[in-house]
C-alpha cells in the first residue's frame, strides 16, 4: 500500500483517536474505496478507516468476525458521529500486489485459489450477514433504475453490449445464486495479506457474509487479470479452486451484476 506521511493529525479525529496516536507518525494510505485510511506508525502498526456516518458499522462487525476465526484485523474501536472510524491493528505481512508475490505469478494464482476454497469451506454460524446475495441483487437493481452502468474495468469475455443487455441476464439467471459460504466480498489481491508466502488474514470485508461463492470467484480472476496485467493464469486460479465448484455460467450472472456496481 502507498503510504504518504502528514505533517499534522488530521483536525476530524475523535479526541480518543488522537489520544491513540500522540507523537506517532501518521500516514495517508487511501486506496479507491472512497474512504480515507491512514496508517499510524505505533507499536506493529494500526490502520484508522474513516467514511460517511454509518457506512463502516458493517466492515466493523465482519472484520470482528473474521479476526474470531483468525483471518482478520483485531478491531480496537468503531466510532460513529459526523462521521464513522473504524481503528484496527494492521494484518502481519504484505498484500498480495507486493512484488514478492506478483513476481511469482503461478504460485500466486494457486494460492489465490486453495486459500479461496478453504474460505468458502469455513463454517458461517454467527455471521452478522446472513444473506448478503438478497442485498447484492438489491444493490444491482437500485443501480440499474438509476442508470448507473458501468462495464470498462471487466474482461471483454464478461462484457455485455449494453444496461438492458446485462439487466436480462440477471433477472433471468439470479434464481442459480445462493447463500451458502461465507464471502470475502471483494476477494482481490490487495485484500489478502500473506506472510512470507502464508496466508495472515484478510482485509476490507465490510461486503462480506454468506452468499455465494462465484461473487469471490469473479473479483479473484479479475483482480489476478487487473494486477498480473494478463488472464493467463486465470485456469490455474479455477483450477486450484477446484473445478467442482465452479460454474462459468453463473460468473456471467455475477459479472451483469457487477456492471451495476
Amino acid at each position: 500500500m502507498q503510504k504518504t506521511l502528514l505533517n499534522t493529525i488530521p483536525n476530524d479525529l475523535p479526541l480518543e483517536i488522537e489520544k491513540f496516536i500522540g507523537k506517532s507518525k501518521i500516514y495517508d494510505s487511501s486506496g479507491h474505496s472512497g474512504a480515507t485510511v491512514y496508517f499510524i506508525d505505533k507499536a506493529n502498526g494500526y490502520y484508522l478507516k474513516s467514511a460517511p456516518k454509518g457506512t463502516l458499522v458493517r466492515e466493523s462487525e465482519m472484520t470482528a468476525y473474521f479476526h474470531a476465526k483468525g483471518l482478520g484485523a483485531e478491531v480496537l474501536s468503531y466510532i460513529s458521529g459526523e462521521k464513522d472510524f473504524l481503528l484496527t491493528e494492521k494484518v502481519r505481512g504484505e498484500d498480495c500486489t507486493h512484488s514478492t508475490y506478483v513476481e511469482s505469478p503461478k504460485r500466486l494464482s494457486i494460492l489465490q485459489g486453495e486459500e479461496l476454497r478453504k474460505l468458502h469451506e469455513l463454517d458461517y454460524k454467527g455471521c452478522p450477514a446472513l444473506n448478503k446475495t438478497e442485498e447484492y441483487f438489491a444493490i444491482a437493481e437500485r443501480n440499474f433504475h438509476l442508470d448507473n452502468y458501468d462495464k470498462s474495468h471487466f474482461p471483454d469475455n464478461f462484457g455485455y453490449r449494453s444496461a438492458e443487455e446485462a439487466y436480462a441476464v440477471l433477472q433471468e439467471g439470479k434464481g442459480s445464486l445462493k447463500s451458502d459460504v461465507l464471502v470475502h466480498g471483494d476477494y482481490c489481491l490487495p485484500n489478502v495479506i500473506l506472510d512470507d508466502w502464508k496466508l495472515s488474514g484478510y482485509i476490507d470485508v465490510g461486503g462480506g457474509g454468506v452468499s455465494d461463492r462465484h461473487i469471490d470467484l469473479f473479483w479473484g480472476l479479475w483482480s489476478l487479470g487487473f494486477n498480473l496485467k494478463t488472464d493467463k493464469y486465470s485456469e490455474l486460479f479455477l483450477d486450484a479452486y477446484g473445478r467442482d465448484k465452479v460454474d462459468k455460467e453463473i460468473l456471467k450472472i455475477v459479472a451483469a451484476a457487477e456492471v451495476f456496481g
